[in-house]
């Protein structure tokens, strides 16, 4: 073989081997750094989130003067008082955050679908629980939240808004009426974006024999009782509950 032959073959077989041994160096690297680059949650769920809302800019590394949020006050709606839902929502105008009321059962799922895509961030008030589940669902709306939250996306959860984001929510049944609302309900399965179950209004007004008889009755669950002055924070794999000084 001539020798500008065999200098091009060597090249070629060299260059062969580089790429070769970058591309593997490369696929080993790859899952470090797709774990390290992994999306982090943000969640913020509360018991009373008038009570509670300067904790929100004190645990959560994202900044809010501006931002969007998609309110859904749809767990509300059959609910005799409701003064909270004002009390929520006044709340975040003065934390900077811009209110898009998104009542999920007025709605078309193209217009469900927009606002959850472009909002900062996702509220959802208290109510019953099990009126919220069934609408989340109707709409197609709990796919979509849990999508958002996944890839980063700050969710703030008051009361049932709270429990829906446990792996089920049959243990609500001692604090929200089942069957008022939602007859046919027999699904308890929640979003189980988290692993715990939130027990919300812990030792307050009007739920305190309520939340104690889930903590006696369901205690097998890993529960995570909070008052209306605390906060479950969940950033990533972190879990921490902070309270209103």
């Amino acid at each position: 073989m001539k020798l500008w032959l065999r200098t091009i073959l060597w090249i070629v077989l060299s260059f062969i081997f580089v790429q070769t041994v970058y591309s593997k160096r490369n696929e080993k690297a790859q899952p470090y750094s797709s774990k390290q680059n992994r999306t982090m949650k943000k969640i913020f769920l509360c018991s009373s989130f008038a009570d509670v809302a300067p904790l929100l800019p004190e645990s959560v590394p994202t900044s809010l003067s501006g931002k969007t949020v998609a309110f859904i006050p749809t767990a509300s709606i059959h609910e005799e008082y409701t003064q909270y839902v004002e009390d929520g929502k006044n709340a975040l105008v003065l934390l900077g955050l811009v209110v898009r009321e998104l009542e999920i059962t007025q709605c078309e799922k193209k217009e469900i679908v927009k606002v959850l895509n472009d909002c900062d961030c996702i509220y959802i008030t208290g109510g019953n629980t099990f009126f919220l589940m069934q609408e989340l669902r109707r709409t197609g709306t709990d796919k979509l939240i849990v999508e958002q939250v996944e890839k980063g996306k700050l969710y703030i959860g008051e009361s049932a808004g709270a429990m829906i984001f446990a792996p089920n929510i049959e243990y609500a049944k001692r604090m929200d009426n089942n069957l008022l609302l939602t007859p046919d309900f027999e699904d308890f399965s929640g979003l189980g974006v988290v692993d715990f179950y939130p027990v919300v209004h812990f030792n307050s007004f009007p739920f305190e024999e309520a939340t104690r008889k889930i903590i006696q009755e369901d205690g097998y669950l890993p529960l995570k009782p909070i008052t209306n002055e605390q906060a479950i924070v969940v950033l990533g794999d972190n879990i921490s509950i902070q309270s209103k000084q």
